[in-house]
Order: C-alpha cells, then sequence, then structure tokens
C-alpha cells in the first residue's frame, strides 16, 4: 500500500475495486453510498482484532493484576496514536474517549453550564442536531444564518467577553451537503475571547484534520471514530490544555474520575488532578472498542495510505457523481436534480467541499419526487442512501427555505424525523437525498447510482409519469363491468400470511373491514411496535388458519424452525382475558406504522418463543380489543374522507379493504415477462378482495380500470333475504382511493425470499405523481353497519 501515493487516480480506483473484493466482501451485490452516516469495517480490521483479543489477556483498568496493567498500558498507547493521528502534541492537547460526537458535546455542555454566569453559546446554521442542542442548557445563544454574519460578529461584534464565558460551535464539513466551513473562524474567535467547539466528525470520515498549529486549532474538537474507520463505535473529544479549565467546574464524579470520595458524617471528595482526561472519562472505559482502535488505525493506514489520499479519490469521485447528475435532463430539458451547493463550494476542491451530493429529484412537469418511493426503489435494488432531514435542521430548512410555520404545519400533518409518511406537502419536499462517498467508494458505486436514478426517474419521452401498459383514455372507459368476486382472503394477523375464505362460505364485512381480518398483530417485545414484513420477511412463512369448530386462530411456519420444537401454536378465537398480560386487561399502547393502537398482550411464553424463534427478534402476540373506542384511520386517507366519517380500523394500516383486479394483474405480469421476469400470483399483493371479468373475453374488461371507480356494489348469487328481483344487494362499497405500494411486494409469499418484481415494473408503468399505485382501498358505503360477500358474487363498478 506504501506504492498508492505515487498512483494516479484511475489505478488507485482499480486498486480499491480489487482491494475491497477480500476486505469489504458485505459489499457483494450492493451499492453503499452512506458513509457519512458510517464508513464500512474491513476484514483485516475484525481479524487483527479478534487476534489481539485471543493472544492477550485484558482486565478492568481500575486494578493492579497483570491483565488490568495490559489494558491500561494499551489505553494509554492507543490514547497517544489517536493523537498524534491529528498531529496533536500530546503536551498541548488531552484525549478523553467517549461514545461518540454526541457524547463529546454533551460532556463540554454539561461542564460550561456549571460556571457561576452560566456561557453564552452562538451555532453556525449548518449544524448537526446534537450541536444545535447544546442552546437549551447555555444562558443566551444566536443561531449565525450566514457565514457573512459569523464575519461580522467577529469584526464588530461585542468586544467585552469576559463578563460571560463564551463558546462557537460548528462542524469543520456540513454532514447534509458536505460543504466544508473555514478553519481559521477558531483562531480568530479565541482573539475575542471566545472558545471554541469543532464537530470534526463528518470532516473526519474522508479529510484529514491537523492540530499542529495550536494558535489555530479549536478548544474543542469532537469526532466519532466509527466514521473514519467503520469499527469500532467510539468517540473521542481533544481539548485543548490551555482551555481544559473550562471543563473542570463540573460537579458530577463518577468511578475512576476521583482519588478519594468521602460519603458519610461529611460529604467531599478529591478529583484526579494529574490529566483531564481522568477527571471526565467516568467508569470503567470500553476497553476492548479502544483495543480495536489500535487495529484500525493500523489497518486503516495499511489499505489506504494516508487521509489525504482517500481525500483524493473520494473528491474526485464526488465531482463526477455531482456532474453525473447534473448533466441528467428530461427530453423537455427540465433538470432531473435539484442539487444542494454552497455557492462558496466547488466540487473538486478539497478545501470546500466534502464527497457529498444532497438533491431532490423532479418529474418532467417540474413536480417534487416523494423521496420515500426513492428509498423504496434504492431498496429493493440494494442501493444503500441516506433520505429526510439529515439531523441538519438549520441546513435543511435554509436549502428547502421552509420556515417555521411550515414545519410546524408539517408536524402537525403528521411528518416525523424517520416516519413514512408524505414528503412532499404541497408541492414542497421536507427532506433530501444524501450519496455519501467513503474510502471504500469505486467509480463502479457513482455509475450504478446514476444508471439507477436514469432508469427510474428520467422521463425520455416527457409522458408524466402516470402512464400504464395499457393506457386508459377517459372516453374508452365503460362506466361499468360484468365482474365477480374470484377469491376472497382474510389476512387475521398483520404481515402474516393470508387465510382463503372458502368458496361456499357468505362472509361478514364490518365498517373496520371483513370480519376477522388483522385482529392480531406480532410486536416487538421491548418496544410494543407491530412487526412488518418489510422489516421481517419471515412474516410471509406464519401461516395462520381460523378453526370455527374448535374455536381456536391456528399458526404455523411453512418450514422448520431450529430454535423451537412446536410446528403449530393455538390461541382461541375467544377474547378470553385469561389468555393475556396483567397489565393487558384494559389495553396496551402499540405502535402500528407509526399510530399508537391499543392491544391486549398475550401472556403464553409458548406463543413468544415459536414466534421469536420462527422471526429472529424477540416478539410476541398481541389482539385488538373488540369493541374498543381506540380504532384509528390514516391521515392519507382522511384527506378523502370527512373527519366525522373516518373509518375505523383494527390492525390494517391502510383501509378496511383492499381491492385488486384480474384483469390489471394480467396486464402487469405481461409487463413483467416482457421484460425477462416471472410473472407473479394475486397473494403478492394482498388483497382482501380479487375481482375479475364475468366475461373474459369482453372488449369492456380494461386494466387499471379500477383506477376510476368511485363505487362498488356486490350482488349475491345466493339470496340472504327477500328481494322482489329475486337477488338482494349484499355490500355496498365506498372507493376510498388507489392503493400506494411499496417494496413490501418484492417479498414472496411463499418462500419469504425478496426479489425486484413486480415494484420494478409497477415503478416504471404505474407512477403518478411520484407514488406508485396498483389496486383500490374501500370501506362500506356510509350509513351501512354490515354486510356480506362470497366467491362469486357479481359486482357492478361505477
Amino acid at each position: 500500500m506504501t506504492r498508492s501515493c505515487s498512483m494516479d487516480a484511475a489505478q488507485y480506483n482499480a486498486y480499491i475495486e480489487h482491494m475491497r473484493q477480500t476486505e469489504y466482501p458485505m459489499l457483494k451485490g450492493a451499492t453503499y453510498l452512506d458513509h457519512a452516516g458510517t464508513t464500512l469495517y474491513s476484514k483485516s480490521l475484525l481479524d487483527a482484532f479478534t487476534k489481539d483479543m485471543m493472544g492477550n489477556l485484558f482486565g478492568n483498568p481500575h486494578s493492579a493484576s497483570q491483565a488490568s496493567q495490559r489494558s491500561t498500558h494499551q489505553v494509554q498507547d492507543v490514547r497517544l496514536q489517536l493523537l498524534r493521528f491529528f498531529d496533536a502534541n500530546p503536551d498541548d492537547f488531552d484525549l478523553v474517549f467517549v461514545a461518540n460526537a454526541t457524547a463529546g458535546i454533551k460532556l463540554v455542555a454539561d461542564a460550561l453550564r456549571e460556571h457561576e454566569s452560566g456561557f453564552w453559546y452562538g451555532y453556525h446554521r449548518d449544524a448537526h442536531t446534537s450541536l444545535v442542542g447544546m442552546r437549551e442548557l447555555a444562558e443566551e445563544h444566536l443561531c449565525f444564518r450566514e457565514d457573512k454574519e459569523v464575519e461580522d460578529w467577529i469584526e464588530y461584534g461585542p468586544q467585552d467577553t469576559q463578563t460571560r464565558l463564551g463558546l462557537f460551535a460548528y462542524p469543520a464539513q456540513s454532514n447534509m451537503n458536505g460543504r466544508r466551513l473555514p478553519l481559521n473562524w477558531c483562531r480568530r474567535m479565541r482573539n475575542k475571547g471566545v472558545l471554541t467547539l469543532l464537530d470534526a466528525a463528518a470532516l473526519l470520515s474522508t479529510s484529514p484534520l491537523s492540530l499542529a498549529d495550536l494558535d489555530t486549532a479549536p478548544d474543542f474538537t469532537v469526532l466519532s471514530l466509527y466514521k473514519t474507520f467503520g469499527f469500532p463505535d467510539l468517540g473521542a473529544l481533544i481539548v485543548r490544555k490551555d482551555a481544559a479549565w473550562a471543563l473542570q467546574k463540573r460537579r458530577y464524579f463518577g468511578g475512576g474520575t476521583v482519588d478519594v470520595v468521602v460519603s458519610l458524617k461529611e460529604q467531599w471528595h478529591i478529583a484526579k488532578s494529574a490529566h483531564l482526561h481522568k477527571q471526565l472519562e467516568d467508569g470503567t472505559l470500553p476497553i476492548h472498542s479502544i483495543i480495536a482502535l489500535k487495529s484500525a488505525l493500523s489497518v486503516h493506514r495499511d489499505l489506504f495510505g494516508t487521509l489525504e489520499r482517500v481525500s483524493e479519490h473520494t473528491s474526485l469521485l464526488a465531482e463526477r457523481l455531482y456532474s453525473s447528475l447534473k448533466s441528467l435532463r428530461h427530453a423537455n430539458d427540465e433538470p432531473v436534480c435539484e442539487i444542494y451547493k454552497d455557492p462558496t463550494s466547488s466540487y473538486g476542491n478539497k478545501n470546500t467541499q466534502g464527497p457529498v451530493v444532497a438533491f431532490n429529484l423532479r418529474d418532467s412537469r417540474g413536480q417534487m419526487v416523494s423521496n420515500l418511493e426513492v428509498e423504496k426503489l434504492a431498496h429493493v435494488r440494494n442501493i444503500n442512501i441516506r433520505t429526510g432531514g439529515l439531523c441538519n435542521p438549520g441546513g435543511i430548512q435554509s436549502a428547502l427555505n421552509l420556515s417555521p410555520w411550515q414545519m410546524k404545519d408539517n408536524f402537525s400533518s403528521g411528518q416525523r424525523c424517520g416516519s413514512e409518511t408524505d414528503d412532499v406537502i404541497n408541492g414542497q419536499p421536507t427532506g433530501m437525498i444524501r450519496a455519501s462517498i467513503g474510502a471504500m467508494s469505486t467509480l463502479t458505486d457513482v455509475e450504478v447510482f446514476v444508471a439507477f436514478i436514469a432508469e427510474f426517474f428520467l422521463d425520455t419521452s416527457c409522458v408524466p409519469f402516470n402512464r400504464t401498459d395499457s393506457p386508459i383514455s377517459s372516453l374508452d372507459v365503460p362506466v361499468s363491468e360484468q365482474l365477480h368476486i374470484e377469491s376472497l382472503t382474510v389476512y387475521p394477523i398483520k404481515s402474516c400470511a393470508g387465510w382463503q375464505i372458502p368458496a361456499n362460505t357468505s362472509w361478514e364485512v364490518q365498517p373496520q373491514g371483513l370480519a376477522w381480518d388483522r385482529e392480531w398483530c406480532i410486536i416487538h417485545s421491548g418496544t410494543s411496535i407491530a412487526l412488518s414484513q418489510k422489516k421481517y420477511p419471515r412474516m410471509a412463512l406464519l401461516r395462520p388458519t381460523l378453526d370455527f369448530a374448535a374455536g381456536l386462530l391456528r399458526i404455523s411456519c411453512a418450514v422448520p424452525t431450529k430454535d423451537s420444537t412446536a410446528t403449530e401454536i393455538n390461541v382461541p378465537l375467544s377474547a378470553d382475558p385469561r389468555c393475556f398480560t396483567a397489565n393487558s386487561k384494559t389495553s396496551t399502547p402499540t405502535n402500528v406504522c407509526g399510530d399508537i393502537v391499543s392491544s391486549r398482550v398475550y401472556a403464553s411464553p409458548y406463543i413468544s418463543t415459536f414466534l421469536s424463534a420462527v422471526l429472529g427478534v424477540s416478539c410476541t402476540l398481541a389482539r385488538f380489543p373488540a369493541n374498543s373506542a381506540s380504532r384509528h384511520a390514516k391521515a392519507h386517507l382522511s384527506k378523502t374522507t370527512d373527519s366525522k366519517d373516518a373509518t375505523p380500523l383494527a390492525f390494517s394500516n391502510e383501509s378496511p379493504v383492499l381491492c385488486i383486479s384480474r384483469t390489471s394483474l394480467s396486464a402487469l405480469n405481461a409487463a413483467i415477462k416482457a421484460r425477462g421476469g416471472t410473472a407473479v400470483p394475486p397473494s403478492t399483493f394482498r388483497a382482501n378482495i380479487v375481482v375479475s371479468p364475468s366475461l373474459p373475453s369482453s372488449s369492456t374488461s380494461t386494466a387499471y380500470i379500477e383506477d376510476t371507480w368511485t363505487s362498488l356494489c356486490i350482488f349475491s348469487h345466493k339470496r340472504h333475504s327477500h328481494s322482489s328481483e329475486g337477488t338482494s344487494s349484499t355490500a355496498n362499497f365506498k372507493v376510498l382511493g388507489k392503493c400506494r405500494r411499496c417494496h413490501m411486494l418484492c417479498v414472496d409469499q411463499q418462500t419469504a425470499e425478496t426479489r425486484q418484481e413486480p415494484f420494478v415494473t409497477l415503478a416504471k408503468t404505474r407512477r403518478q405523481d411520484g407514488k406508485v399505485w396498483f389496486g383500490v382501498h374501500l370501506s362500506l358505503s356510509k350509513g351501512e353497519t354490515k354486510g356480506w360477500v362470497r366467491v362469486g358474487d357479481q359486482v357492478k363498478a361505477t
């Protein structure tokens, strides 16, 4: 690797391509562009760490044994190595190990607020959320909205800063768009008598930071080492020793930070005074992580040389990514990408721009594309990116021109960090896409990602993405079709396999859906969050059966489970209170797709053991209480339904009833097969009702005609009550809207294996307004409290 510094860009890229085949096997078949979140750990790093751990005996450093002293010496050595990694002279700097950069920031904040007059706090707009949070502990705080405001404050701001301790904090590199901020602010703020805190976490993922010049170095520097090395999960706070006084007012002390403590009769203690880190590292250090850091420093040097070389490589890749995305244009010459690059930065210039590209997508009409849909497709293609607010509130609000009142309105509309709600509100995005490059990234990663954007979001014909393989013209769509119910399915347990209703059985429809549909769900034992196939595909292997004769819900697994001897578990169909946990006699709050729903949790350990063994996560079964008042309806459906008429649901998270058309499925499968794929069965779409044409050869059987439906009227083949016409309407439904689809469609409902279809073809043929659609949501018409349906019933759609 020592020869790599003499390699040109193409040679170095080829070296990385070859090296990562053995060092990063987890990248096979994947494109990883989230290095700003964390970079990846290498095989050599894990091997070296394992060898060190297996070859040595390490004890708690707070003892005098050989094993303990070995740990102490290792910690001392690694601390020194890490200081030298940043050109920090140990005579001038001390290094405190912390959990991550955020922990280092909080340590500084907790110490400064102990000063008698508190502290004044200034922070830059581009600050990470963790820096913004320091303002809550300050007596006064100020957000600098632009670089010029910082410059003006340095030049013309208050000259007398001695009356109150002052701290200015900012990122060396924006974690949002990679823009690099001036490092000389630290020296100039010091001349104003203000302490400085530099958040170097994002910068150090791909670029060096030298603290050799004591005059220009920050007073406090925080970093997250996993962003540089991938492992271990560890952070550090580097402190200029001449600023250590500011941290020594901290009143709390932990084990290992004091020389003596008196607790009885009198209460006093003496803090360790030899080194600052001994006063601030509470309790036992994460010794194994620090030992791993020794291997990380060595292996990183062997694989990549210096951070300067990494910076050159990633800068070239970022420039290629930026220019490629910028050049993407629809057929009408409208840009595909809106890139949020600061005007003061330039891709290819390592001093002003890091290897991060932040952007949003627009369709050929100039309308924003939902990042949620981008992320779904990226998931299918195993492309790893970051979308959303990126933990950078000031940068996001500035780049997207979001006013405080808009943020409040978005929050009131259900927008949350990490939620799966609409992220384009009133035509304006609430977040963005971030692609970030790391040391082991290659030109191939860039090309794959650009090709992905072009494949799904570049319009070469300028026909808006509301087309289908069988385009519908409003003039050609008949008012109604001759249809019948092909099949009926209920899903007793949310996200598990369906149970097909026998063809000769009339089935009750209630306002909350088909009887017994999603009466149960599986919840995480620790968080009570309802599990979903999107995260746990093996849920498709759990096969519930309604056994009315025995009064049981039987749950089996389609494949043998190693960790459980049981092949089936049973729960009563009746809501026997003896089955539930003591604290669940009334209800337990359960998070179902972001909504809080009341549930009752089963007490039997056999149930949780069986389900946990099948899914590989600690979980158990919960039931929606009958006659509960805590029914809920999804916000996006309330847009098509008056709030006073909001449809009550059980554990279904979209609507009471989902319906698909066999004709539309056939059209979709034809498109899939035309692209070389394999047709998918109706079970893929997890619909309650599948309708088919009564006359297969009828020309009125148009694919995707359900998009135009406003209501369904279902007639029974069997007389349920007297009618002058000899038949009776068994159920009247209103159409709530089209069904927005996600990558859960890629889970094979028979094998639980994941695939790309049918979501990829749907994304290319059934995308409208940035969303992917297939099927329609239904509910009983207003005023109807009950209905009946059965396989073979005639359906009239209007």
